[in-house]
This record gives C-alpha cells, sequence and structure tokens, in this order.
C-alpha cells in the first residue's frame, strides 16, 4: 500500500474544508447531508470522515478555517480591510460559500449551546485581535482618542454584521466603497 504524505493529507483535507463550506452554504447545516458532503466532495463517507469526527466536526472545522483568517486579516489590516476585502470579492462563489457559512454559524450560535459554548473561543479571537489592531492604531496617533476602544470595537463588529447581511441577502453590493470609507473615517482621529 503506498504511504500518503503530510501534504497530501492536508491538501486533501483542505479540498474537503473547501467543498463542504459550499454544501453548508447552499443546504444549511441541516440539508448538507453526508450522501450530499460526499456528492460535493467527490469522496465517499469513509474518506470524509477519516479527516473529520462527524459532520458536527467538519462544519466547525469550516467555520473555524474562516475564522483564523478572519483573524489573521484583522491582526495585519483591521476589521475595515476585512469588510473591504469581503465587498471586493461580493461576486466570487467562494464569498457566496464564506457567506452561507457565517450565516449558519449565527443561527447554531442562537440555536445549538454546544455549538455556542465551542465557537466562544473562535469568536473572542476575532474580538481580541481587533481590539490590539484598534490599540496599536491609537498608540500611533491613528485612531481617536474620545471614544473607549470597546465602544470601537463594537463599532466595527456592527458594520461588519450589517455588511455580512446584506450581501447574504442578496442585495446589490454596488458601490459600497465609500460606507466602508465613512465606517474608517468614523473611528480615525480628526
Amino acid at each position: 500500500m503506498p504511504r500518503v504524505s503530510q501534504d497530501q493529507l492536508d491538501a486533501r483535507r483542505q479540498e474537503i474544508l473547501a467543498a463542504a463550506r459550499a454544501c453548508f452554504a447552499r443546504h444549511g447545516y441541516e440539508g448538507a447531508t453526508v450522501r450530499r458532503l460526499e456528492e460535493a466532495t467527490r469522496l465517499s463517507r469513509g474518506a470524509i470522515f477519516h479527516h473529520f469526527r462527524d459532520k458536527d466536526s467538519l462544519f466547525l472545522a469550516v467555520a473555524e478555517d474562516d475564522a483564523a483568517a478572519m483573524v489573521e486579516t484583522v491582526a495585519r489590516n483591521g476589521l475595515v480591510q476585512v469588510m473591504r476585502d469581503l465587498l471586493a470579492r461580493a461576486v466570487s462563489p467562494d464569498t457566496t460559500g464564506w457567506l452561507g457559512s457565517q450565516l449558519e454559524v449565527s443561527r447554531r450560535l442562537r440555536t445549538d449551546p454546544a455549538f455556542a459554548k465551542r465557537w466562544a473561543e473562535r469568536s473572542a479571537a476575532i474580538a481580541e485581535a481587533t481590539q490590539e489592531r484598534l490599540v496599536r492604531q491609537r498608540e500611533a496617533g491613528v485612531l481617536r482618542e474620545d471614544v473607549p476602544i470597546d465602544v470601537l470595537t463594537s463599532f466595527l463588529e456592527l458594520a461588519y454584521d450589517g455588511l455580512v447581511l446584506h450581501l447574504a441577502m442578496g442585495r446589490p453590493a454596488g458601490d459600497l466603497g465609500p460606507v466602508l470609507d465613512l465606517v474608517e473615517e468614523a473611528v480615525r482621529r480628526r
């Protein structure tokens, strides 16, 4: 039996995550049956669940993957950049899948206490990255000083959530660039 390298296993895992993301986005968590996941990934259930313990673990891995990418962008460039990136890719099928996954995370947070408990750590990481970025920006003299960091964090998170909802509802992205400029200007030092 030929040995499979770690790189091949990692690549297969990423392929499963990408296909599962699209399946969860299209059908929701409940509608993304194992059969549909098999069709989306073009793999057997055994091959899928060799990499992930069960469907719940697969969904959480998709959501964690998205959250990790978001934390990285926030830490480097801020939450407004995450919004700009999202807007720039608004017509991409990947973004549509990502938006669907975000909405499914939101739904499960309201309806699944065990999921909400597991997700709290990921949510805290995003908030922490946002706050750390804002503190660095304030120390650099770029950020307004008349509003507490936690209020600015909440403001940016609400703007982000609003953009996600706007795009997920299929509303036109249009030219929301000036809106994001306004959001960014609202937190900048005057």
